[in-house]
């Protein structure tokens, strides 16, 4: 069976668009979540047309074989994992910007478009992409899309989904569902757009889409403030969103963060002061907005009893505080490997996560840092550890998951924008219940009745 399809996919693909060489191979089994589970693949594929695709899917389908689609490989939860003997579907080689359409704000992208490409392609018409998970430069939008992931700028722009008008998705079948519209309004039949984004290739292969642009922000100004305890800097970000000041990004630094990137980075952040949290908060409301912006931020901050609070309006500067904030998991790789976290939390218990994750760091005698979106309360908790050490890596499943626990106790979520994956199956299932799972499985069987489409993702079939 395994040869006869391969032969299929070589016929489809060309002998350069079919990998079965298990040194290539290994390096498509998994995404950057060490935690999640993979299995041998029987083949990579590299479509480069929805016809492919297409072709591909049918072609699985004869030989029910599970496909698991793919894109960069920068995910966080093992939701691009292979499993045993699946095909996995790379999609970066359709990397194609269709089309920018300055009029309408709007443009149609195939799925293996780097996320930076797009922005960088639409700031030359004045035009901007929000989404911008930290790995911009290198992830690919069909990732963004099936993990529905954020980034710095949520707070006032929203996750991925907020920007997709619709898409273009390969079913189980092999038929090509085209969903959304082309018009800023539209609600005729079930939004099955969102229903695509955030289902992690388990419905099926997105292949194109349709996005929506905002006119490129002004040059943002930028205000870092620093507080001698978690609380203090919790109280700010309350001050700040009671307030209805909506910045274009507020971002939180613990203080083993702070140390990692000062170290890392050879500078300093205030940690040498006795900094016990950061925030770096950006506007691009232009102008003198931006300066009443950044002033109320300032002042609410001063209230909550920052030791300091600094606006600079030099993009230099403040592109130099961005750098510092998304250089924090680079920097923890000088003590050890890491995995991270994805807590959402109500944006007024912030402070007790960051205080119940230094709890979890003392009781298992790990390093923890968290770093996230202050804006929306989505926090990355991040383990450091010995990979070599099998304890170590005990210890770190068991941090993870008194993290995950402590975030459902205040009322969070399990992840805010790395998604389910394989890493969180069982805390799917607490936090949505029976009958949401129940729905899941409706919804899955229907789309994909015979289960192929990245099995195991999510939730176990029954």
């Amino acid at each position: 069976m395994g040869a006869s399809l391969l032969d299929q996919l070589r016929t489809i693909l060309g002998a350069d668009g079919v990998v079965t060489d298990p040194d290539v191979t290994a390096g498509y089994r998994r995404d950057m979540m060490p935690l999640a589970p993979h299995g041998e693949p029987l083949a990579v594929v590299l479509p480069r047309t929805t016809e492919q695709v297409q072709e591909i899917v049918r072609a699985c389908a004869r030989h029910g074989t599970p496909i698991v689609p793919r894109g960069a490989g920068s995910g966080l939860s093992g939701a691009a994992n292979a499993v045993d003997g699946c095909v996995v579907m790379v999609l970066t080689r359709m990397n194609a910007i269709l089309e920018i359409d300055p009029d309408n704000r709007l443009a149609v992208v195939e799925p293996g478009v780097v996320n930076l490409d797009l922005r960088d392609a639409v700031a030359k018409h004045c035009l901007f992409y929000p989404p911008d998970p930290s790995s911009y430069d290198w992830c690919t939008i069909g990732g963004n899309l099936a993990t529905n992931a954020g980034g710095l700028c949520c707070v006032k722009y929203g996750v991925t989904t907020d920007s997709v008008l619709g898409l273009e998705v390969v079913l189980a079948d092999g038929e090509l569902l085209r969903t959304g519209r082309r018009t800023v309004k539209g609600v005729a039949g079930y939004d099955l757009t969102r229903l695509f984004v955030g289902s992690e290739g388990t419905l099926g292969v997105i292949t194109r889409a349709t996005l929506a642009l905002r006119p490129l922000p002004q040059a943002p100004g930028t205000l870092v403030a620093a507080f001698g305890s978690t609380a203090a800097a919790g109280a700010a970000v309350s001050r700040v969103i009671r307030e209805g000041i909506v910045p274009s990004l507020m971002e939180i630094m613990d203080a083993v963060s702070i140390a990692a990137v000062e170290t890392h980075l050879k500078t300093e952040l205030g940690a040498g002061r006795g900094c016990a949290a950061l925030l770096i908060c950006q506007s691009d409301a232009g102008g003198e907005a931006a300066r009443r912006e950044l002033a109320a931020i300032g002042q609410a901050c001063r209230d909550c009893g920052a030791e300091l609070a600094y606006t600079t309006y030099d993009l230099a500067e403040g592109q130099m505080f961005l750098t510092a904030r998304r250089a924090v998991l680079p920097a923890l790789e000088v003590y050890g490997a890491w995995m991270t976290d994805d807590v959402c939390v109500p944006r007024t218990r912030i402070a007790e996560l960051i205080e119940g994750c230094a709890r979890v760091s003392e009781e298992v005698g790990l390093r923890v840092a968290v770093v996230g979106h202050a804006g929306d309360g989505n926090m990355h908790p991040t383990i450091v550890y010995d990979p070599t050490s099998p304890d170590d890596l005990v210890l770190a499943r068991r941090a993870f998951d008194q993290i995950l626990e402590i975030g459902l106790g205040l009322g969070g979520t399990v992840t805010g924008e790395h998604g389910i994956g394989k890493v969180r199956r069982e805390w799917l299932v607490r936090e949505i219940g029976p009958i949401g799972l129940r729905t899941h499985r409706a919804l899955k069987a229907a789309l994909d009745p015979a289960g192929l489409f990245n099995p195991g993702s999510m939730f176990a079939l029954q």
